[in-house]
């Protein structure tokens, strides 16, 4: 699918420039405990971000309603994730931290999605 390319295009790109970002814009501005929160932000929405391309890639040649809800999976997980660590790092309101774990979920089901796909279809 088309989408899942062009979300995990965008994925990338944030990904890259946030890393950079927490990398040279807040270092010093924040603590180490915070700037590792940051990175494992970044590590994981990078690898979400491959997910969704050989998602967007195997649905280019296989059509399946499982996999199309892995890609959304990988997704949530990003937002929820990733986007909830962002925003706890340069806060530090432990509220967005007890989100994460739903963002974790999202990406199991995700992984469970896909390779469910990929051995019902290759």
């Amino acid at each position: 699918m088309k989408l899942f390319l062009i979300l995990g295009a965008i994925n990338g790109f944030l990904a890259v420039a946030l890393g950079a970002f927490g990398a040279h814009g807040l270092e010093g501005k924040l603590s180490e405990k915070a700037l590792g929160t940051w990175d494992k932000a970044v590590n994981y929405q990078m690898f979400h971000t491959m997910a969704l391309l050989v998602t967007g890639l195997l649905l280019a040649k296989f059509q399946s309603g499982g996999m199309t809800w892995a890609g959304w999976m990988f997704f949530i997980g990003i937002v929820l994730f990733s986007g909830s660590l962002y925003v706890y790092s340069v806060s530090g309101v432990k509220t967005f931290a007890m989100i994460t774990p739903f963002g974790g979920v999202a990406f199991l089901v995700g992984w469970v999605l896909l390779g469910y796909a990929v051995i019902k279809y290759l």
